[in-house]
């Protein structure tokens, strides 16, 4: 049931090899859960797991591959994590562009489709692969990492902003449809998080290394990091918000208000 506590569940986490993800991932851990991580990079998958073990000695921790903007390949990913986990209790996506903010002129038109695709396509594609046996169980709690773009029109972020809107339109509809299933989906819309790989791709590139030391400077209350955001992925997922669904939170330090 939604009440369930973390210690006994079985959480997916998508693009959890690094960043938010693989912070939510040992958090994850460090309160019992069975954890699977899924990305791209099988290398990558082994490192994070290696992380997530040497914060957590006792971690109960996998890898699984997956492209998830294939349909395909989400829904044989999705199979397979809950065949190692008996049952998918909590899923979580922390996916992004691996492009940085650009003014739309400075991106070729034939670079929009591909830009939108990677952002709003795997999320969306697990989501979809997970719905039909979270609603048969009659339980489960789906957190994803969305942006303050998605709510907030920003110079840089058209492409950012309009695959996020589109993901959060889909989880706050997708709530309403599965909730008399007892399938919880919320979202966080995040800003700018220090000491990820999404900041150092940011601050990498002019423009949008000037757009992000403004938005910085309006973080009065400190620029979020990765801890932050997964302490409230925990929250979203637990028993504690067992009556919360089809909200979109923002941990920003006073960025923006949405």
């Amino acid at each position: 049931m939604s009440s369930k506590p973390i210690s006994g569940c079985g959480v997916v986490l998508l693009g959890g090899t690094a960043g938010v993800g693989l912070e939510a991932a040992s958090q994850f851990a460090e309160q019992g859960a069975r954890v699977l991580l899924l990305g791209r990079n099988a290398e990558r998958g082994a490192a994070a797991c290696a992380a997530v073990k040497a914060r957590v000695p006792s971690a109960d921790v996998g890898f699984v591959k997956v492209d998830a903007t294939d349909p395909a390949d989400a829904v044989r990913a999705e199979a397979e994590c809950r065949e190692r986990l008996g049952a998918i209790d909590v899923i979580v996506t922390s996916t992004g562009p691996s492009e940085p903010p650009r003014l739309m002129h400075n991106i070729p038109i034939q670079s929009v489709r591909p830009l939108i695709e990677e952002i709003m396509l795997p999320p969306l594609h697990l989501i979809h692969a997970a719905l039909p046996a979270m609603r048969k169980q009659k339980s489960g709690s789906i957190v994803v990492v969305a942006s303050d773009a998605g709510k907030i029109p920003t110079p840089g972020e058209t492409l950012v902003g309009s695959a996020m809107g589109a993901i959060l339109m889909y989880c706050k509809a997708a709530a309403l449809e599965v909730k008399r299933e007892n399938v919880r989906i919320n979202l966080l819309t995040p800003s700018l998080i220090s000491g990820t790989p999404g900041a150092a791709l940011i601050f990498n590139e002019p423009f949008s290394a000037k757009m992000f030391e403004k938005a910085s400077a309006m973080a009065h209350l400190g620029v979020a990091d990765a801890a932050d955001q997964a302490a409230m992925i925990l929250y979203l997922a637990g028993p504690a918000a067992k009556r919360m669904t089809g909200q979109a939170i923002s941990i920003n330090g006073g960025i923006s208000i949405a």
